[in-house]
């Protein structure tokens, strides 16, 4: 992911603590830890060549990248969909790969709807889109939906009537990106109120440069984090550590679910970063999160 991105020498004068948790949170949250809280870990796509050797095996075929997958993560924030409609053969191969397993498929929707023209006059795409993606049935997670860099608030009604045309009984999350959501106090009070009447979640984007992405309201009693490391860099683990504190909190305040996927400028570090990420919400949070297992190094003399 490019989003946010800034120059290697700039990290070090960037202010990376999370913002404090907004009064709004409250109503969304029990303040009573669940017995069962779900925390799903995962990256946005399986199909990494860089991780041939590293967790996948070296002569692993494009065609067995999601078994491979599955083996390491319980959840994937699916860019596939962003970019075709998949239709129900296809995602019940892929849901079928991931049989009696507790994994999730939270496909990103179709930049068809989301990114070309306007969202007005979109209910046949739609529904072709949804379709495709009912096919995961139980390992069907949230499904989020991402308008463009360029979309600003002086669209916020065509946004605001597309979201309420949207299913009520499947679980949406709403990433904006314009900096007018963010910086107007009102516009952005909106935003998150019209989300929680909604029962619709907020995606929140951590990304070096642009902080106000990462605005911690919570809609719902759930949270979909997308996380941008910069390629191992001593701060990507500060950042985890706060991350993990956050999380911590929000779980003994009584959060429902937990979606974390793991982004990098260069995809090749993402396992690192993600094994780090759950050693420490393992130990901090009292989880069980599988993690990455890391293949042994190939020797000169196998």
């Amino acid at each position: 992911m490019e989003f946010g991105r800034v120059l290697e020498s700039e990290l070090n004068e960037i202010d990376f603590a999370l913002a404090v948790d907004p009064l709004f949170n409250r109503e969304s949250l029990s303040g009573i830890r669940q017995v069962s809280p779900k925390v799903y870990v995962g990256c946005a796509k399986w199909g990494r060549t860089e991780w041939l050797g590293k967790i996948y095996p070296k002569r692993t075929k494009e065609k067995d990248f999601l078994d491979q997958y599955l083996k390491h993560y319980n959840s994937i924030e699916l860019n596939a969909t962003h970019y075709t409609i998949y239709g129900a053969p296809v995602i019940t191969k892929w849901a079928g790969k991931a049989a009696n397993r507790d994994f999730l498929f939270c496909p990103k929707m179709y930049q068809g709807i989301t990114h070309r023209g306007n969202l007005n006059g979109k209910n046949f795409i739609t529904t072709e889109f949804l379709r495709g993606i009912l096919a995961f049935k139980n390992h069907l997670g949230p499904i989020f939906v991402q308008v463009s860099d360029s979309f600003s608030p002086k669209r916020k009604e065509e946004l605001f009537n597309y979201l309420r045309s949207l299913p009520t009984d499947l679980q949406f999350f709403l990433e904006v990106r314009h900096p007018q959501w963010f910086s107007n106090p009102t516009i952005k009070s909106e935003l998150f109120e019209t989300l929680r009447s909604q029962k619709m979640g907020a995606v929140i984007t951590d990304t070096s440069g642009r902080r106000d992405c990462a605005h911690m309201h919570l809609p719902v009693s759930s949270a979909f984090i997308r996380y941008v490391g910069n390629s191992l860099h001593q701060t990507d683990y500060t950042r985890i550590n706060d991350w993990v504190k956050r999380i911590q909190s929000w779980l003994e305040q009584g959060i429902e679910s937990v979606y974390f996927f793991m982004h990098m400028h260069e995809e090749a570090f993402s396992p690192e970063l993600t094994v780090y990420l759950i050693d420490q919400l393992n130990s901090t949070c009292g989880l069980q999160l599988k993690k990455p297992v890391f293949l042994p190094p190939e020797t000169l003399f196998e």
